[in-house]
């Protein structure tokens, strides 16, 4: 570690900077920012400065630097661009013992000001020690993205709690456990979702009770792992696998996925698959409930999106029957995402004005399907689960009126590195899946608008390609599983 990171206290404290220039108004701002008495030495500068001069943000002495300027000073910051003017700054800030930072001048600062992320009273600071401010910059914006706005809001309601925590439990562990339950379970989501009230009122209850240092109930997140790309969780859905003392997860979960779960977090397999069912659902929403009232926070991870074919709703049903805390986290549900994958629009302004999601499970014969509407033009139908009955829905389909030459594209593997797009046409799907030997997952599109598939990338199939063309197609590599 070649700098100690360290954070100073600046408010009403005195700090000089040199320079008016479009570097110091960064620095003039963060200064500011921080509650420190900012005096600014520069013969001309922006009009920014001016106009923070007249309304008392800094004080502006319009000349050229003094050395003597540094007494009495916390800190100094150069920002001329003068080599010879930095120089001279560094030099009488070091010769008062004087922390000194010269912008992009690292060999003559004895600090540097870090890429701030700001969830005041949480401040996150980020240095390559001067090697490259953007990357420390794109570094922030990475971490950004993965902190809670309320964050701040966060650390700020547990500071109003530490006295009475302190005085309602006996002992340094007991405490501990007490902040760890807090902030890994119901309040700290509270907070952070912006419930505060609710927040509250659990706490005092929380540290009022006799036994405020006993385990409390878990939590379940029913998360959505999206279509399978890593890269298409959502940053909740990622927050909660890296919190999970537990995850649940389905077959089509992939490894890539997986490898974002927190290491000494417990798996446990429940994959599914057509009439061979791992773990039944009953058993599923038993094993959920009692990990929860266990006190672990329990992730049950589904691909594309829980309440799109999923069966989300029924453990979340199970869920509050039995009291337990659950939420329930989006994904990208497999036909925006694999459509979006293979260039396939589902609504176009010249080809599709609707779109229907329909499950190939019980979908043959159902009574309550509306084969009628299913059939009308203008129109998407994305069938999930459905390649087992392909040659019965497209019957259906025909019958019920649809053109035996409406363009289909059936996605498999969509959105990850194995993905294939088959293309062809209603009347030709059963030697689509016939010949293409198609695994799971795989996803039917049905309309005018799977015309538009990109398929150049990919491998395109239609009845008018040769047989021995057909029979050549690559087999899908079955996807790993694992239960642990």
């Amino acid at each position: 570690m070649e700098n100690l990171p360290l954070f100073f206290r600046l408010r009403a404290r005195p700090v000089l900077l040199v320079g008016a220039g479009e570097a110091a108004v960064a620095k003039a701002r963060l200064l500011h920012a921080a509650g420190a008495e900012v005096r600014v030495v520069a013969p001309h500068g922006l009009d920014a400065f001016a106009d923070w001069a007249d309304a008392g943000v800094v004080r502006w002495d319009r000349r050229i630097f003094d050395p003597a300027d540094v007494a009495g000073m916390t800190l100094v910051v150069g920002a001329t661009g003068d080599r010879d003017a930095d120089t001279a700054i560094a030099g009488a800030a070091n010769a008062a013992a004087i922390p000194v930072n010269i912008v992009d001048r690292p060999d003559l600062s004895s600090f540097i000001v870090p890429s701030i992320v700001d969830r005041s009273p949480v401040t996150i600071g980020i240095s390559t020690n001067g090697a490259s401010p953007v990357l420390a910059r794109r570094l922030r914006e990475q971490i950004e993205t993965l902190l809670p706005a309320n964050l701040g809001r966060l650390a700020s309601f547990l500071d109003s709690f530490r006295s009475a925590v302190k005085a309602k439990v006996d002992g340094f562990d007991a405490r501990r456990r007490l902040w760890e339950d807090i902030i890994d379970g119901p309040i700290a989501r509270d907070v952070l979702a912006g419930r505060e009230t609710a927040a509250r009122e659990a706490m005092l209850s929380r540290i009022n009770r006799r036994h405020a240092g006993a385990q409390v109930q878990g939590h379940v997140d029913i998360v959505g792992a999206g279509p399978g790309d890593p890269e298409l969780l959502t940053i909740k859905a990622l927050r909660a696998l890296q919190d999970a003392d537990l995850v649940v997860y389905d077959r089509l979960i992939g490894d890539g996925i997986l490898d974002l779960v927190r290491r000494d977090a417990e798996r446990i397999y429940v994959g599914k698959a057509r009439s061979n069912h791992a773990v039944p659902q009953d058993r599923i929403n038993e094993l959920l409930v009692s990990h929860a009232r266990a006190g672990r926070r329990v992730v049950r991870l589904k691909g594309g999106d829980p309440f799109v074919f999923g069966r989300g709703g029924e453990e979340l049903e199970r869920l509050r029957a039995a009291g337990v805390s659950a939420a329930v986290i989006p994904g990208i549900t497999a036909a925006t995402g694999c459509a979006a994958s293979a260039g396939l629009p589902l609504t176009h302004r010249d080809h599709a004005s609707a779109v229907t999601f329909v499950t190939g499970h019980g979908v043959d014969g159902a009574p309550d399907v509306d084969w009628a509407a299913l059939a009308r033009p203008r129109h998407t139908l994305v069938v999930y689960m459905g390649v087992a009955r392909a040659g019965s829905l497209a019957d259906q389909l025909i019958g019920h009126g649809r053109a035996p030459d409406t363009p289909v594209a059936i996605i498999e593997n969509g959105t990850r590195p194995d993905e294939r797009v088959i293309t062809g046409t209603l009347a030709t799907i059963p030697s689509l899946v016939r010949t293409a030997r198609l695994g799971a997952p795989a996803l039917i599109v049905i309309g005018e608008v799977a015309a538009l598939a990109d398929a150049a990338r990919d491998l395109a199939l239609n009845i008018s390609t040769p047989a021995a063309a057909l029979t050549s197609a690559p087999t899908a590599a079955p996807m790993a599983s694992r239960a642990v």
